[in-house]
């Protein structure tokens, strides 16, 4: 029972990102309550199997998978102007070739393109993209773009936030590692008293369900789709080989370049995976390795059960459907300090890291305004481009990323 208990913390630990990231796309892109619900719980079944195989053949580390932030900017914009099964395409893809790059051995050379400041200011571009998502959700507006429900909207959205802040620095032991749950839970029992929750849809669905292959019906393979989202994995490679390395010191566990391939590579595979669940893309969760620091409890054991514990929830539809149920206001009220904190993120990696010299000031500066400029030319402009330009000038994150690899390779010191 006591395993059964600390794996059941670990879902906890991730639970309160891995649902934001379809909750926010899924708001975002335009789905019903009820395709959010299925969202839910692919994304649930997605992650379970990647933990699994994470920790059965992948780098073996107690590392839970869950949904990553990094592919949120471009699941919205393939979402958004493909539909899904464009999405379902994309991961597909981009999965096969983050396996292989992790099969093939090849990390270690790409990382020598993933420097410190390119990685940062791709972090940032990540954080920096999705603050409109974050203050849009706060006014309620993808749900009431007119407005009525405005001044409830706003309340929700600042006592999440609040209750958020509060948790995370004043919050002791378990407690400080679960303010997304604390603050989710906080807006959603507010949001009911303020009739802004709708369980309608709950009465629709089973209690007991297996979730579907391909949701949202055949693949859509669409080069576009493919390229915006391959900025993504890149950022999750980046993000997960450093995940390695923090959980093998934290857990006293040797660590070598074939360990690290073996990860990359399952990640890659589960990638694929959730793309033919109709999910989104995984990668390593930070948040489970602060947690094995907290607890001391470092068994792939205690990962695998949570993981279970995510497969098993996958499959009772009424609890994907009361996830649905979670008001966009809380969600803004959430993700104006998670948005924000992986900006920070990436600013603290470029502070650690990086001498500000004239160079990689320069580099900085003009991936920056490059990466948040460009999102914003007329769509009638960007039509005038072949699509495949036109969808990486959507990408705020593409275009500070490739700003920052050629300049950190041209201007060589």
């Amino acid at each position: 029972m006591k395993r059964i208990a600390l794996g059941f913390q670990h879902v906890l630990a991730m639970f309160g990102a891995t649902v934001t990231v379809p909750l926010v796309v899924g708001y975002a892109i335009g789905l019903s309550m009820s395709e959010i619900a299925f969202l839910l719980q692919a994304v649930l079944l997605a992650m379970g199997v990647a933990t699994l195989l994470q920790t059965f053949a992948g780098s073996r580390f107690p590392i839970v998978q869950g949904s990553s932030f990094a592919f949120i900017p471009g699941l919205i914009a393939v979402g958004s102007g493909m539909g899904l099964a464009a999405v379902e395409g994309a991961l597909i893809i981009g999965g096969v070739i983050e396996a292989a790059t992790g099969a093939l051995g090849l990390i270690g050379k790409l990382k020598k393109l993933f420097s410190p400041i390119v990685t940062g200011v791709t972090i940032m571009l990540i954080g920096f993209s999705l603050a409109d998502v974050a203050v849009q959700y706060s006014f309620n507006y993808f749900a009431d773009p007119a407005g009525s429900s405005i001044v409830t909207s706003i309340l929700v959205a600042a006592l999440t936030f609040i209750t958020t802040i509060l948790v995370s620095l004043q919050g002791k032991g378990t407690l400080k590692a679960m303010p997304v749950i604390i603050g989710a839970v906080v807006g959603y029992v507010i949001s009911i008293f303020l009739g802004l929750v709708d369980f309608s849809m709950m009465n629709q669905l089973s209690w007991f369900a297996l979730p579907k292959l391909m949701p949202w019906g055949m693949p859509v393979f669409d080069v576009n789709a493919i390229i915006i989202l391959l900025f993504a994995f890149m950022v999750s490679i980046i993000e997960s080989v450093g995940d390695y390395h923090a959980i093998s010191t934290i857990a006293d566990l040797k660590i070598d370049d074939n360990k690290i391939n073996r990860g990359i590579a399952s990640e890659g595979f589960s990638c694929t995976l959730a793309g033919l669940f109709g999910a989104c893309g995984t990668t390593s969760y930070s948040e489970n390795i602060g947690l094995v620091a907290l607890t001391k409890v470092s068994s792939v054991q205690v990962v695998q059960i949570g993981a279970v514990i995510l497969v098993l929830l996958s499959m009772i539809p009424k609890f994907s459907g009361l996830l649905a149920s979670i008001p966009a206001p809380v969600l803004g009220g959430l993700t104006t300090a998670l948005y924000g904190m992986i900006s920070i993120t990436g600013l603290k990696l470029i502070k650690d890291k990086v001498e500000l010299n004239d160079r990689n000031t320069l580099i900085l500066a003009s991936a920056l305004v490059l990466g948040l400029g460009a999102p914003q030319l007329p769509a009638e402009f960007l039509s005038l481009f072949p699509k495949i330009i036109s969808s990486i000038l959507e990408s705020g994150m593409a275009v500070g990323a490739i700003t920052a690899i050629l300049m950190d390779q041209l201007l060589k010191k």
